[in-house]
Parts: C-alpha cells; sequence; structure tokens
C-alpha cells in the first residue's frame, strides 16, 4: 500500500487546496477565506482520515452474509462518538443493528444524517487488488484511487464527512448545525428493518426537528458534471422458489435426466412462470393488475431533456459496456425511460447442476433472485400483491414468493431548501448542476419523506468514484483530474454544504 511522508502530505495538501476553485461564501457574515482554518485542519489530518478510511473498509459488514453486522454496528458507534456525536446508540431490530447518534451543537437549524454501514458480497479472485486492503493504486486519468468493497458505496464520502467533523472542531469552530444521524446495515438488502430505526419514538422525535436528510455521496462524472436527485425509485427483492414438494409434480429430490420423458420438470415449471411476467423481449411487465405508475410532468421531461443534452450519450455507454439502448431508442428517449418506468429483473437464476462438464440430473428445485424497481406513485406491498396474485391465476400458486427487503420511491421537491442549499454550494464552486428527477437505483428514503415524517432527503457530496457492487470499486483520493475533487476537497464540499443549510 502506498504510503507517504506526513509532512509531504501536509505540504501536497495545502498547494492543491491553495489552488483548489473557491465555493465563495458559504454564511451571511463569512466569506470563502474564512475558512482557511478548516481548509488546514483538513489538510493536516489527511492521513488519520484515509486511516480511518481504511481501517473501516478493512471490516466488511454483510448482512446478505450475516458477518460482521455488529460488529459493524459498533464501529460506525465508534465513528460517531469520535466525531463528535454526543449520544450515540446502538439500535436492536429484527435483523441487523442500526445506530442513532445525535450532536448537539447549540445551533439554529438541524439537519439529518443518512448512512449505511454495510457493503455487498465479493470475491477476491475477480479484483485486481485485494477489497479489505484498500490499498492507495495509481488510476490512470483520475490520480491516486482507494481500492476496496465500499470505497464509494459508501464509505469513502461518509468518511469524507466525517473528516469535515474531525476538521470543524480542529480549527475551533463550533458546527453551524446540530446534527441526526440514523445509520443501518442492511441498505444492501433492500433495508427490511429500517423503519423499527428510524420510526422509533426518540429517533422519530430528533428527526421532526430536522430541516431535511442527507446522505454523503461522491457526485461529480469524470467531466466534472455534478447531478442533483430529487428521489429515488423504489424496489422490492425477493426469490421465486420452484421445487417439487410444493409444486406436488416433478421429483422432491434430484432424478436421473432420462426420467424426464415421464417426469415433470420444477426447472421448466420456474421459467414457463417467469415468462407470465413480462413481453417476449422482457422489457415490458405484463403481471396482471400490477400498480401504474404517474407519467412524467413537464417538468421532469424538461430536466432529462438538459440532462440528455449535457451528459455524453458515448461515455455512458463505454462505462455501462452497452452497445444499445432497449428499442434503440435515442439517448433522451431512453433517459426518459430510465427515469419513468417500473422492472422486473432476474439478478440470478439457478438450478440443479452448474459445475464443470455434464451432470444429467433432473433438479427438484430452481430458484430465481428478482428485483423490481417501483416509480412514482408505487407501493412496495401493492407490487407484491399483484405479483402473487397473478402467479396464483396463471396456475404458478405454488410457487414460493419469499420477499427479502425492498420499500416505496422517494421524491423531494425541488424547491425544498436541502435541495437548494445543494443548488448554492455547487453553483459557488462554478458547477452548473444538473437536476434529475430520481436515480434508478434505490435507498430507502422513503422513510424519511413519506408518513409521517414527510422530511426533503437526498445526497449530497463532491468527489469521485464507481465500481459500486461490482469488483475493483473505487474512491478518489488525491485527484489529477482538474474536474474532480479528491478526498480533502470532497471534505470541504460537507464544510460548504452545512454552513449553507445554516443560513
Amino acid at each position: 500500500m502506498a504510503r507517504h511522508d506526513s509532512r509531504m502530505r501536509t505540504v501536497l495538501n495545502l498547494l492543491v487546496l491553495a489552488t483548489a476553485v473557491a465555493i465563495g461564501e458559504t454564511h451571511p457574515a463569512r466569506a470563502a477565506d474564512d475558512f482557511a482554518d478548516v481548509r488546514r485542519e483538513i489538510a493536516a489530518r489527511h492521513d488519520e482520515a484515509l486511516k480511518r478510511l481504511q481501517d473501516w473498509i478493512a471490516l466488511p459488514s454483510i448482512a446478505a452474509e450475516s458477518l460482521n453486522s455488529a460488529e459493524g454496528a459498533e464501529r460506525m458507534a465508534q465513528l460517531a462518538r469520535e466525531a463528535g456525536f454526543q449520544k450515540v446508540t446502538t439500535v436492536p431490530t429484527d435483523g441487523k443493528p442500526g445506530v442513532f447518534a445525535t450532536l448537539d451543537a447549540g445551533a439554529k437549524k438541524t439537519v439529518g444524517l443518512y448512512f449505511m454501514y454495510d457493503v455487498k458480497q465479493f470475491d477476491p479472485a475477480e479484483w485486481t487488488s485485494p477489497p479489505l486492503e484498500a490499498r492507495l493504486v495509481d488510476k490512470p486519468g483520475f490520480g491516486k484511487v482507494i481500492v476496496g468493497r465500499g470505497a464509494v458505496n459508501q464509505k469513502g464520502p461518509e468518511a469524507a464527512f466525517l473528516a469535515a467533523l474531525h476538521a470543524i472542531r480542529g480549527a475551533k469552530r463550533k458546527l453551524p448545525v446540530n446534527l441526526v444521524l440514523v445509520a443501518e446495515g442492511e441498505e444492501e438488502i433492500g433495508s427490511p428493518h429500517i423503519g423499527q430505526i428510524v420510526h422509533r419514538p426518540e429517533v422519530d422525535e430528533a428527526l421532526r426537528r430536522c430541516v431535511g436528510v442527507f446522505m454523503p455521496s461522491a457526485s461529480q462524472d469524470p467531466d466534472g458534471i455534478v447531478t442533483v436527485s430529487l428521489g429515488a425509485k423504489g424496489v422490492v427483492e425477493l426469490e421465486l422458489v420452484s421445487s417439487g414438494e410444493k409444486w406436488g409434480r416433478g421429483p422432491s429430490k434430484d432424478i436421473h435426466s432420462s426420467l424426464k420423458a415421464m417426469v415433470d420438470s420444477p426447472a421448466w415449471h420456474l421459467i414457463t412462470a417467469l415468462g407470465t411476467l413480462v413481453s417476449a423481449d422482457g422489457n415490458t411487465i405484463t403481471i396482471d393488475n400490477y400498480p401504474k405508475p404517474r407519467a412524467l410532468s413537464d417538468e421532469e421531461r424538461a430536466m432529462i431533456a438538459e440532462a440528455s443534452r449535457r451528459r455524453s450519450e458515448e461515455r455512458t455507454k463505454k462505462q455501462l459496456s452497452v452497445q444499445h439502448w432497449i428499442d434503440d431508442l435515442p439517448w433522451a428517449q431512453a433517459n426518459e425511460r430510465l427515469e419513468s418506468q417500473l422492472t422486473v429483473n432476474i439478478e440470478g437464476l439457478v438450478g440443479g447442476y452448474t459445475g464443470p462438464g455434464g451432470k444429467t440430473i433432473l433438479p427438484h428445485r430452481a430458484a430465481a433472485k428478482l428485483d423490481l424497481r417501483l416509480v412514482p406513485d408505487m407501493r412496495k406491498d401493492d407490487a407484491v400483491a399483484a405479483l402473487k396474485a397473478h402467479l396464483a391465476s396463471h396456475g404458478f400458486g405454488d410457487l414460493e414468493v419469499n420477499v427479502t427487503g425492498g420499500y416505496d420511491p422517494t421524491s423531494t421537491a425541488a424547491s425544498a431548501r436541502l435541495i437548494q442549499a445543494q443548488v448554492a454550494v455547487l453553483k459557488r464552486a462554478g458547477i452548473d448542476p444538473v437536476l434529475w428527477p430520481r436515480n434508478a437505483g434505490s435507498y430507502p428514503g422513503y422513510v424519511f419523506t413519506g408518513e409521517p415524517l414527510k422530511l426533503a432527503s437526498g445526497h449530497f457530496g463532491l468527489g469521485h468514484g464507481s465500481g459500486a457492487h461490482a469488483p475493483d470499486e473505487y474512491y478518489v483520493i488525491e485527484s489529477a483530474n482538474p474536474s474532480v475533487q479528491g478526498f480533502d476537497g470532497a471534505a470541504m464540499s460537507f464544510v460548504q454544504y452545512l454552513y449553507e443549510l445554516a443560513k
């Protein structure tokens, strides 16, 4: 792992910060250069902040594997205490524990934070750098990046936010806002128990004082474009299981494949059922009485058109390793589809023997893992109910429908203070952000934007990373790209955002 002399690191960071784009005035009585003390603290504390992130990546909490969930919650609680939160509680749920913390700065305004401490599964054999060693690696076109599971999703941006809190305190400043932190360890399995954290009376009471809730993120594309999303799609994660035992046909254990001539196949039964959920090309949902999404508004269409004009279709295709959009749609229409359409996606399909060579069996069980993406005004429970009713009416009522997680979509108005503060900070940095109706991915913001809280919710943070859920996930630490901030610049963006929210 690359290491640098602390003194040289401090000098380098000061030079980088001195030449960084000034973000401008962030408080009615405070000019941008009044943050020189905080910038110095961020630079001086770079090494300790980086080590904090590396140590965090070295402790993977994987909800799907029940790995280090208690340890992950305790580490999250420790990080909060070290960053200045006075009251920190580990919250038990019917699943993995969460963390609730408050920081009372005696400020007039309070801001909510949403963190996740869990990460996705990984196979070290697929990585070019060990996923838990959090090595610094030279990445052409980006500079030095940290490579590891959770580097950008979401530990890197969260660690940059914590670095901002350490720097503000190190500069002998009072935080300009009070903070309420909600952290969970099940985001990567669909947040099935986040409501048990958020709706606890003491958590609910604290959140009601907030102007909104945001999650630290790395929002800069390599060309410097920053997207401000006004929501996210909802999601349902589930497994469909076909078995001879439940079906009453086919074998109740694996048998020789020659017997297919007279014995039904649970695997084909599952595949046939899957075929009833979508059109032949897999792109149109055909579930009976499935909830209907609302149409895009004129405002949303205008946002998408402007974003399509500014974003590169060629670069996006290259990043995604695709050559065509559905139906070969033009770029703008493909983006409209991305924003407006619900989906039924097969994450994985497993049955019988999948090892090397052949093994002539008729398997007694087959399973498909699905995710269903939801858009306003759909509801998770309505989607699940329609799916179950559809399967039953089409002769597949024997299939097990095991819902493992999910939640409703989320929306926040562009006029919300939480969003307008983001736009103000970005414009002062010389960045004209792209407004985007909603992320095509999902996060459980519905617990904040829905009943009973009805808070604004979103994501914010400069910096760049990529590879979430994939091998070689990375987050930029020392940027060689003038359009992208590194770790210290990301931390400074959070400082600016908190002072803007304090207005």
